[in-house]
């Protein structure tokens, strides 16, 4: 697999297109293009990032067999021995790490309270696999997950802790409805303006949408948009040039063809 760097505008538009389809957990194109650039500093294509993460409550998630890989592609080595419903037993082993042997059972998966997550009682066995291959690699070769977790562990954690509940009190008349004027936080114009102009593709431009539509009517708002366009342009005249500059070497042949 090549591990060529890809350019800004390159992941721009893979995470614009990976937040469209909806698949993988992510929803956004930030979150995109944050897991994109991880899998690029770990030397890995920013598409692999679509394939072996997974965003799930906010918290980016390594897949269980994508850890597996990562760990038997750096010389790890795993052995499996009991491999049930109710009981899960690898070896895992490392030249740089030594070995150790895990065991994982519905018994320690119920006094973790893990078991309230009704995935643990549809696929008990995957499960148990899944929290063996997250122990036995994080202890002979951490470096492989750097902080990561599986998505069954982030699915078992705790969601933030939530502030008590006040003592519940008799009911009270409801106030009179007033008018509150909302007011979004201010937009730092000259800012946007400078992150559009600098925006090297169409679909980058798309990470700005939001931001472009809450600046409010007048001369700011004309500006920006006057910047939007021009960019736009400019864009488009790029794009055409490499068009023309591919195309030119096939005329030139074909004239001297005709020739």
């Amino acid at each position: 697999m090549s591990t060529a760097l890809a350019t800004v505008d390159q992941i721009e538009r893979m995470a614009v297109s990976v937040a469209r389809s909806g698949l993988f957990g992510v929803k956004t194109p930030d979150q995109a293009m944050a897991l994109m650039l991880i899998a690029q500093a770990e030397g890995l294509h920013p598409a692999i990032a679509a394939r072996d993460y997974h965003v799930i409550n906010g918290r980016p998630a390594l897949r269980a067999d994508a850890m597996l890989a990562r760990f038997q592609s750096a010389g790890g080595k795993v052995e499996w021995g009991e491999y049930t419903d109710t009981k899960v037993v690898g070896k895992f082993s490392h030249p740089s790490g030594g070995s150790v042997e895990v065991a994982w059972t519905t018994k320690m998966a119920q006094d973790a309270g893990l078991t309230k997550n009704p995935t643990w009682r549809s696929y008990p066995r995957q499960m148990l696999r899944s929290r063996c291959i997250s122990e036995g690699i994080r202890t002979v070769f951490p470096g492989v997950v750097v902080g990561t977790y599986t998505p069954e562990e982030v699915q078992d954690m705790d969601p933030a802790p939530q502030a008590p509940r006040a003592a519940q009190q008799p009911p009270q008349p409801a106030p009179e409805p007033q008018l509150v004027e909302e007011v979004a936080p201010p937009i730092d114009v000259e800012a946007l303006i400078h992150k559009c102009t600098m925006t090297a593709t169409i679909e980058g431009m798309e990470l700005w949408r939001d931001e472009i539509r809450r600046v409010p009517k007048g001369p700011d708002r004309n500006r920006l948009m006057e910047a939007v366009k021009r960019r736009v342009e400019e864009i488009k005249a790029e794009m055409e040039r490499e068009r023309q500059a591919r195309e030119e070497p096939a005329i030139l042949e074909a004239e001297e063809g005709v020739i």
